[in-house]
């Protein structure tokens, strides 16, 4: 079972906003996070508000990873603006935090000294944003301006957005549909601003269904797994071969599809073991991290209901199998993992009794 997550701080995120909105960008930015889409789009606004049409050539300073250093940054900070108020400074996948106690004095020296016209801002991007917080370059930082964490969004997020999006398409599409698509296709903007845009395209009305998103969209492997496992879990046996097949068929790797059909049975033996102590949905949901999206509780009711057609000692026995199972793939020569997990599939469609 996952940990239970702390509710998200986006204090720096409403810091950033206010800025925008001002006019009055801060002189240092930290952008890090997994949700790159709204990372570049705030990037973006950030070069619209400080940059001037028509001279970003001349006011803008980038270097990516090994382009840059501690010398780079302070010569691109001290470079005057050309017919602009302001300058912009972006380093991309500089190890910010791994220069050494010496280079991160040096940093806190040029952070501590930036002209009134630079804003200098550190985007992680490929690398990955390690970081101390009791930091005192951290600390400055975040004094001087913002560590602004672009963390994945909920689900009632995601869907307002989506609805958003489709709009500007001149498209409408139910929040249920909408919810039905993160499910699908994963949580991260970028790529279902992809699949908005297919999908949009494809209809040929002005309300999105259900029908046109599995029509166009690509669905994520674990979403088709899901199906594939809640399909097993209904007894429908047929249904789970088939979708295997068509995974195992698109080399799909077996180690990925065991990992989510554990998560679902381990989700399923909590469902049980909720069941049994009368807990509610709510409580169910709160377990596992779900996001209260009418598509998420969808899911949760569906994983209830399952588990109420099995026993825990069964629940429990399918877990086990399924962590058993993914050792043996590891270990299963090329070409004979695939057979593990058909053989997996048979074994837990059959819905034996075992012992408590």
């Amino acid at each position: 079972m996952p940990p239970k997550k702390k509710k998200a701080d986006n204090s720096a995120m409403q810091e950033l906003k206010k800025d925008l909105n001002a006019g009055t960008p801060k002189p240092v930015y930290l952008f890090y996070g997994e949700e790159a889409f709204l990372r570049d789009y705030y990037l973006g606004k950030l070069k619209e508000t400080i940059l001037p049409a028509g001279l970003e050539d001349f006011n803008l300073h980038t270097a990516k990873g090994k382009e840059c250093s501690i010398d780079w940054i302070e010569q691109a900070a001290d470079c005057l603006p050309m017919m602009s108020e302001r300058t912009l400074v972006v380093v991309t996948d500089f190890d910010l935090f791994g220069q050494g106690e010496k280079g991160r004095d040096r940093l806190m020296k040029i952070l501590s000294a930036l002209p009134d016209y630079c804003t200098l801002v550190f985007v992680y991007d490929l690398l990955a944003c390690k970081m101390d917080g009791r930091s005192k370059l951290l600390a400055l930082i975040k004094k001087l301006g913002a560590a602004v964490d672009f963390q994945r969004q909920d689900e009632e997020q995601l869907t307002g957005w989506i609805c958003r999006q489709f709009k500007k398409a001149g498209k409408s599409i139910d929040t249920r549909d909408a919810g039905y698509l993160v499910f699908l296709c994963g949580d991260l903007m970028h790529s279902l601003s992809s699949e908005i845009g297919k999908i949009a395209s494809y209809a040929d009305h002005p309300r999105v269904t259900r029908e046109d998103i599995d029509a166009v969209a690509a669905p994520q492997v674990s979403a088709v797994v899901f199906k594939m496992t809640d399909a097993l879990a209904s007894k429908d046996f047929d249904k789970a071969a088939a979708v295997l097949a068509d995974l195992l068929h698109n080399r799909e790797s077996p180690v990925m599809i065991l990992s989510v059909m554990g998560k679902y049975f381990r989700q399923l033996y909590t469902a049980r073991l909720c069941l049994d102590a009368g807990k509610s949905k709510a409580e169910y949901m709160d377990l596992w991290n779900m996001s209260g999206g009418y598509f998420m509780e969808q899911q949760a009711q569906r994983l209830l209901d399952a588990a109420r057609r099995f026993s825990l000692p069964w629940c429990r026995y399918a877990v086990r199998r399924c962590a058993e199972a993914d050792a043996a793939v590891k270990s299963a020569v090329r070409g004979q993992d695939g057979e593990a997990l058909t053989a997996l599939l048979v074994e837990l469609a059959s819905g034996r009794r075992v012992a408590v």
